[in-house]
């Protein structure tokens, strides 16, 4: 299963994340994006499964059946939705391609929020997960895998 960034900018391991929850994979394994864009896109090929009220995270599901939870910013979720249009629904079919949201960069730098966008695997039911190299990224750039169990 082909993995893809969700953002153009700096693609950085999960352990780099500013955010204890997130960098000692408290939640599950994943990469994060510090964007130089405001156009976030799919990390995969599927659909949306939720989108949360206050708009900074949306879950994904794909055809293998793996959730992902792509969440943008840290500490996002105190401002309510208001950096944040989302540009899809749930049960949208999704692809790299696929515009997810738009966050507004400069609002999260005048609130003192980390602009990290993390895409995180939840499920347990795979294998290992592959990322190519970190560095400079583009968005749906491809930049690794999940092995399957």
């Amino acid at each position: 299963m082909n993995l893809h960034s969700v953002a153009q900018g700096k693609l950085i391991d999960i352990t780099e994340v500013n955010d204890e929850v997130f960098s000692q994979k408290m939640i599950g394994n994943g990469f994060a994006v510090i964007p130089n864009d405001e156009a976030i896109y799919s990390p995969i090929e599927g659909t949306v499964t939720s989108i949360f009220p206050t708009k900074h995270a949306i879950g994904l599901k794909t055809k293998e059946n793996i959730e992902i939870l792509l969440h943008i910013g840290i500490d996002t979720v105190e401002l309510k939705g208001e950096p944040f249009d989302i540009f899809v629904k749930e049960g949208d079919t999704i692809s790299p391609s696929t515009l997810l949201a738009k966050v507004d960069l400069s609002l999260l730098n005048e609130y003192n929020k980390s602009t990290d966008i993390i895409t995180i695997i939840t499920s347990e039911n795979y294998a290992n997960l592959v990322v190519n190299s970190f560095g400079p990224t583009n968005a749906s750039e491809s930049i690794g895998y999940v092995e399957l169990n």
